[in-house]
């Protein structure tokens, strides 16, 4: 161990400014951004992250032991060599599976009548040699000869598409360097839509390829010119007749068709964009099926016909209670994915207008359609958990009405669910609002005042963290701790408004929520300031930010996962892959001083000041597109600079990762134990 790596590293300041809306802003840390990024090759950047993975490695050296426990304790949670329950497409079965001890999965196949076994993709071979492997996608070809693959080896999410021969396992082409999203084949099998990132990582362009053709002869289905902050995506209607191609942000949509037996027909605008509208389609029996929220802010579902796509005929008027979230139309049912009272419900509607729910018997659980490829299934396929109940996966016959169960999450090591409690509270945060709260503990756990509380929360994009099943927090159920999820504004958990309650203007709500819910854990008697350890990834990283500035008295250890904190100036930057879309979601600094003012009043980085911290680890990816590496360096140098306490501050980047972290299961489990053993350390339960 060095003398250097025991010291904390201290980023040189240079005086960098710039000026906007009458301010003069003043960034020292601004050299810590690689001016020839996306490539990150400054001799003093590198030297500067490197120093901190020699900090971060000498102080978590000591604790290398209890590390290493939690890791084998989360392992033997793992079965090794798990595999999903074979989902028919077709003439075939398909299936994923692990071989005991191998960091990904191996993909196979075999014909419904029987036959043997056929590997089709073998991810271990394919990530021998590689610091990162993703497969993102992987599409078979409607007459199952072929398979387009999509591959990033470097964390950077420009995914290489490839199509390969599954009868000789050998890749045939290579269509993309720079493709994203998933995918789709023409209906004969011989050519495949996909989407494409520019320079900025930006989803611009859906491409058609035809087989054995020159890739420079590709053709570009749609590119969006209009708005840089547009994301094009590609999908297949459920019936397979026609290939969707959309483009829009969080906030706006607009829908194309053509027709998957003529790729190469003009596109059928179904309707134009239009500010703050969204909408979603499928296709069953000659008709769309639509989910907007043109009329209601919980969505409503309408029909149209494909001659006419813009004349929508409400199916499922919007409804105050009801969150209508998703739909896929199979051929004797809309398969109907809603939220109601915060909680999620599974609806099968016949085409006359019959109806009826999947039932599942928990008061608070997770459930979602899955995994159903097939246009007229005999049972639909769902996913189900709680925070008490492992991973479950159903058929739902609709005719008999009767779950049937598939697969049950095992844990080797052995999990007693009797042994373990779950609540839902709802705590009321400053201005009145109810905010959901799941815990689960073990049992035994005392409501003295005393306990010690592990509280997560995301917040942003309406996304609703789930009430779900997770193996690897039973090490800290294990050890005394209550693991909470705070379903705050900013996510979806209570409806729509309930996003829109979280963002732009009102986006500091998310921040108090969070605190109120922790107040909340205090006031009932689960734990006490100071013993509240805290979590949260990209979004809520910037949660993580915000909170450990605004009330760092409250938290024993925060964990900022590649934390988005550098708001302001991030905001700014428009030649970053995701600014331009994420105006609608935080607001335009550029041109908004409303917006400046706003997001300088909460944006972490820009409020660090001289105050005691709570003990932090923040961690970050170099090739991470989405929360680039100097979001959580440059805050790191400033906490480093103003924290006026003895309190540990580690940062660790992963040198050849992205947004996700390392990819294999082991390592990721790794990092894990990591940020566990972190918490523990600092707030006691080591032992």
């Amino acid at each position: 161990m060095t003398e250097a790596s025991t010291t904390p590293p201290r980023a040189e300041k240079r005086a960098y400014s710039y000026e906007r809306h009458g301010y003069t802003i003043e960034d020292p840390y601004f050299w810590l951004k690689d001016q020839g990024y996306p490539k990150v090759d400054d001799a003093d950047v590198l030297a500067y992250l490197k120093a901190e993975n020699a900090y971060f490695d000498a102080h978590m050296k000591p604790h290398a032991a209890l590390v290493e426990t939690l890791f084998q304790e989360m392992k033997g949670r793992v079965k090794e060599d798990d595999s999903s329950v074979p989902l028919k497409d077709g003439d075939w079965l398909y299936w994923w599976a692990f071989k005991p001890g191998a960091q990904y999965r191996t993909w196979y196949r075999k014909p419904v009548s029987g036959g043997a076994d056929q590997v089709i993709f073998d991810e271990v071979a394919e990530a021998a040699g590689k610091d990162y492997f993703r497969l993102g996608a992987m599409q078979v070809s409607p007459d199952g000869r072929l398979a387009a693959t999509l591959v990033d080896d470097n964390g950077s999410e420009r995914f290489k598409l490839k199509i390969r021969d599954l009868a000789t396992g050998k890749d045939i082409e290579t269509v993309s360097e720079v493709g994203i999203g998933s995918p789709v084949w023409t209906a004969d099998s011989k050519g495949v839509v996909f989407t494409e990132v520019n320079e900025n990582w930006r989803s611009y362009r859906a491409r058609l390829h035809w087989l054995g053709r020159p890739v420079a002869e590709d053709k570009t289905l749609y590119e969006e010119t209009e708005n840089k902050g547009f994301s094009v995506g590609v999908s297949k209607s459920q019936d397979e007749g026609l290939i969707f191609i959309a483009t829009g942000d969080n906030t706006t949509s607009e829908v194309r068709f053509v027709p998957a037996s003529a790729p190469e027909a003009p596109p059928v605008l179904i309707a134009p964009r239009k500010e703050n509208r969204q909408y979603s389609v499928d296709a069953a029996h000659g008709k769309l099926w639509i989910l907007t929220n043109d009329d209601h802010v919980n969505f409503r579902i309408a029909e149209a016909s494909t001659m006419k796509p813009g004349e929508w005929k409400t199916v499922i008027p919007g409804s105050d209670r009801v969150y209508l979230r998703g739909i896929a139309s199979f051929r004797d049912h809309l398969a109907i994915t809603e939220r109601v009272d915060g909680l999620d419900q599974l609806r099968l509607r016949q085409y006359d207008g019959k109806e009826f729910h999947v039932p599942f018997p928990e008061a608070s659980y997770t459930a979602s359609f899955s995994g159903n490829p097939e246009y007229a299934p005999d049972a639909y396929r769902l996913s189900y958990s709680s925070m008490v109940t492992p991973a479950t996966v159903y058929d739902f016959n609709p005719k008999t009405k009767r779950l049937e169960t598939l697969k049950v999450q095992e844990v080797p090591s052995g999990y007693d669910p009797t042994q373990y409690a779950t609540e839902r509270l709802t705590i009321t945060a400053r201005d009145g609002a109810k905010v959901p709260v799941s815990i689960v503990y073990k049992k035994g756990f005392e409501k003295n005042g005393e306990g010690k509380v592990f509280l997560y929360a995301y917040g942003a994009y309406g996304y609703a963290v789930p009430p779900s099943f997770g193996t690897q927090r039973l090490s800290l159920l294990d050890r005394g701790y209550a693991y909470a999820i705070a379903h705050i504004r900013g996510g979806d958990d209570l409806g729509y408004q309930w996003f829109l309650d979280g963002k732009l203007t009102k986006r500091t709500n998310t921040f108090n929520d969070f605190v109120d819910v922790a107040k909340g854990l205090i006031a009932a008697k689960f734990t006490k300031p100071g013993n509240i350890a805290i979590n949260g990834g990209s979004a809520g990283g910037e949660l993580m930010g915000v909170v450990a500035n605004t009330d760092p008295g409250l938290w024993g250890a925060v964990v900022a996962d590649v934390p988005f904190v550098d708001v302001l100036n991030t905001m700014q930057d428009e030649s970053l892959p995701l600014t331009p879309g994420e105006w609608p979601e935080w607001g335009n600094p550029i041109t908004d001083k409303a917006a400046f003012d706003y997001i300088r009043s909460y944006s972490p980085y820009d409020q660090v000041k001289a105050q005691n911290y709570p003990p932090m680890l923040v961690t970050g990816g170099l090739n991470d597109p989405r929360v680039t590496y100097w979001e959580p360096a440059k805050w790191t140098a400033k906490l480093r600079e103003l924290k006026t306490d003895d309190n540990v501050l580690l940062m660790k980047i992963n040198m050849g990762a992205g947004h996700g972290g390392k990819s294999g299961r082991w390592e990721r489990l790794h990092e894990v134990a990591e940020s566990y053993a972190f918490v523990l350390t600092q707030m006691g339960g080591a032992e």
